[in-house]
């Protein structure tokens, strides 16, 4: 993996194809919770009981796939027992209980040296109504009063009691294209690169033998060489 000088990486296959993605993607840090709360100057702002704090930054190259996908993914996490106690098998959904959504732009820190440099998230003017928008979908797809969120842009105390403890880091798909089409991509490449391979070798044996027909004796006079050193 390489980074170009747009700033993207970009990934080398085994036959030198490159494919390139994004630079920065949606993450989310997903805390299983006996309870949390959100505290703003001295004020508790939300509350939630047993369910999953969300802490989420949004990059500055996120779109509305991204923010689908991970919707999809936060509600719909197996991190709870079902009733017969049966380890990762419910969701937050399916055992109805509280999301407290926290948006923390710090996710998208790329170190410089020991510094933490913020400019892959997104600027908090486009990254407010954005954020809205994916507790609105939360809502639309979930029951809307067990959702909640902190104070965007204020400075919070984020109070989390770990159930477990369970922490599952999640981001949102690199690539620009699908996985299946990826990985169609791929493949494709990996096809050329073994054709030109392939190609290559028969060229090279090819040179090879019109070597030896125009000088037939090269190969037998070189072993004559070797058994007159015996011999001697």
């Amino acid at each position: 993996m390489s980074t170009n000088y747009h700033g993207q990486q970009e990934f080398t296959g085994s036959f030198g194809s490159v494919l390139s993605s994004r630079s920065t993607t949606m993450r989310a840090i997903i805390q299983r919770v006996t309870k949390a709360s959100v505290t703003v100057g001295g004020e508790q702002v939300s509350s939630i009981g047993r369910g999953i704090c969300v802490l989420l930054g949004i990059s500055a190259d996120d779109t509305q796939k991204d923010a689908e996908y991970m919707v999809r993914k936060i509600l719909n996490l197996r991190l709870f027992e079902d009733e017969s106690g049966r380890a990762w098998a419910k969701s937050v959904m399916d055992r109805e209980l509280e999301v407290l959504c926290v948006s923390q732009f710090t996710l998208q820190c790329i170190l410089k040296g020991n510094k933490p440099d913020f400019h892959a998230a997104m600027p908090a003017e486009l990254a407010q109504p954005f954020y809205n928008s994916i507790l609105e979908s939360m809502r639309s797809a979930y029951r809307p009063e067990l959702i909640t969120d902190g104070k965007f842009g204020a400075y919070m105390q984020v109070n989390i009691q770990n159930d477990g403890p369970v922490t599952v880091e999640l981001t949102s798909p690199a690539a620009p294209t699908d996985p299946k089409q990826l990985s169609k991509l791929e493949k494709q490449q990996l096809r050329k690169e073994k054709t030109r391979s392939k190609g290559s070798s028969e060229s090279g044996r090819e040179k090879s033998s019109l070597r030896s027909r125009q000088d037939p004796g090269a190969s037998s006079g070189a072993e004559g060489d070797v058994s007159s050193d015996r011999e001697s």
